[in-house]
């Protein structure tokens, strides 16, 4: 159990919910004094999930025992938490057990199988440090030629502080980020596998470099983002405005990686003349 953690992600989350958002009978008790900063008091959300005022208090503090997942599951509910963030959360209290260290496994035949099925699609697999550890030669012609690279360079991350808006940029009004993504991915890597060294590298070199993912690990963002706008520069073919949609492989650590244009487009006939 992860007491600090637990605490601050628990002082977030309750802090990120407005009162309008609750019941009123919650959050506005008769007689209380005037609310002077964002979010809901812990008394209220203690009183959500039907546990005691000082209890919760305790728990933001890092002084309260192990909750049970009784306690969990009305926490989530009091805190509006999505299925990532209740996974997150009892995570951190302990309630799923952490792995010791990652499954180094070789990467199954049948996924293998896919990315060369993909075609023309440009796809790769991380596992759950960002390693890119298999890809096709559509991804190899899109963004980098990875089996050139070092194997501690071979990392999507370390790709992105080194790469920059030379390569990758999001066009206007796009939403969410590859920065938040991979804060919300490496929290959870870094909660199932709490003694992995690597993972704690990752997040420092990441967050001196965007303020963004900084900002993102700070909040104890989780939640998945499984698509993203690109802009992506490429030297031949120029800017090509893509989507980056990320799908868990089942059974594994490995998400697959796919770059797709909208049918019609400049952009999809751009990725048409890379793969031949």
């Amino acid at each position: 159990m992860s007491r600090g953690e637990l605490a601050d992600f628990l002082r977030r989350r309750r802090e990120a919910l407005r009162p309008e958002q609750m019941p009123a009978a919650a959050v506005h008790p008769p007689g209380r004094r005037a609310r002077r900063t964002p979010g809901l008091r812990r008394e209220e959300v203690a009183a959500l999930a039907g546990v005691s005022a000082n209890y919760y208090e305790r728990l933001e503090q890092a002084r309260a025992p192990r909750p049970s997942a009784q306690v969990l599951a009305a926490l989530g509910t009091a805190l509006r938490l999505t299925a990532a963030e209740r996974e997150h959360l009892a995570r951190l209290a302990g309630q799923s057990p952490a792995a010791r260290e990652p499954d180094r496994a070789p990467v199954p035949a049948d996924a293998r199988m896919l990315l060369d099925r993909l075609g023309s699609i440009p796809a790769y697999l991380t596992d759950e440090r960002q390693d890119i550890v298999a890809w096709n030669r559509a991804a190899a012609a899109l963004i980098i030629d990875f089996g050139r690279l070092p194997a501690e360079e071979r990392n999507a991350v370390r790709l992105s502080i080194r790469l920059g808006g030379t390569f990758c940029s999001a066009p206007a009004g796009a939403e969410g980020g590859f920065a938040r993504q991979a804060a919300a991915q490496l929290r959870a890597a870094g909660a199932r596998y709490p003694a992995e060294r690597v993972l704690g590298e990752l997040v420092n070199e990441f967050a001196a470099h965007s303020p963004e993912f900084a900002a993102s690990w700070r909040d104890h963002d989780v939640r998945p983002v499984p698509t993203l706008r690109k802009r992506l520069h490429h030297p031949e073919l120029g800017e090509l405005d893509l989507d980056c949609q990320t799908l868990l492989v089942p059974g594994t650590d490995l998400r697959l990686v796919l770059y797709t244009a909208q049918p019609g487009g400049a952009s999809a006939a751009a990725l048409a003349r890379l793969a031949t």
